[in-house]
């Protein structure tokens, strides 16, 4: 059975990510001219701090360097993040992304702008921002309805505790 360099190296690298809190996102490799770049993108449901991201850096880059994962070339390791504009595709994304604004692709056709509410196994609860000074709605989602997720970036939104103030 054949598998791909990005499949080893995730069997290789997720539990050595698991054992420090986060979760394997992602895992690419590129080339970059004659260079190749090894992308590793991890998160958890906390978040992960520029210390955790070291750490786990360096515990990636120590046991590629014992294997020969990535071959006898040079390549450059770079872990990160998803970002801010994150797509949604595995439940756990859906979870975090509670209380997020995100664009729904609907399988029905058009697209869908609103707040996640609540998460379950079935599906989200949501809530649609109101239009011309219209009333704010609710909406429920059930995930086969959902082709493409992203969550999307605002930059005037009060947080909890400006609202209750």
């Amino acid at each position: 059975m054949s598998t791909t360099q990005s499949e080893r190296l995730r069997d290789l690298l997720e539990p050595l990510v698991a054992s420090q809190g986060l979760d394997l996102e992602e895992i690419a490799v590129d080339s970059v001219g004659r260079k190749r770049v090894l992308r590793v993108v991890v998160d958890s449901d906390t978040g992960a701090d520029l210390d955790r991201i070291a750490d786990v850096s360096r515990a990636l880059s120590a046991k590629l360097d014992e294997t020969d994962a990535m071959g006898e070339g040079e390549y450059t390791l770079e872990v990160g993040t998803p970002g801010a504009e994150r797509p949604l595709s595995e439940h756990r994304h859906y979870v975090r992304a509670v209380g997020r604004l995100v664009r729904f692709q609907l399988a029905e056709g058009g697209e869908l702008v609103a707040r996640i509410l609540t998460v379950d196994d079935d599906g989200l609860d949501l809530e649609v921002p109101g239009v011309k000074g219209r009333k704010a709605t609710t909406r429920r989602l059930v995930f086969g309805e959902i082709t493409k997720a992203r969550v999307q970036v605002e930059f005037n939104r009060k947080d909890k505790n400006e609202e209750e103030a």
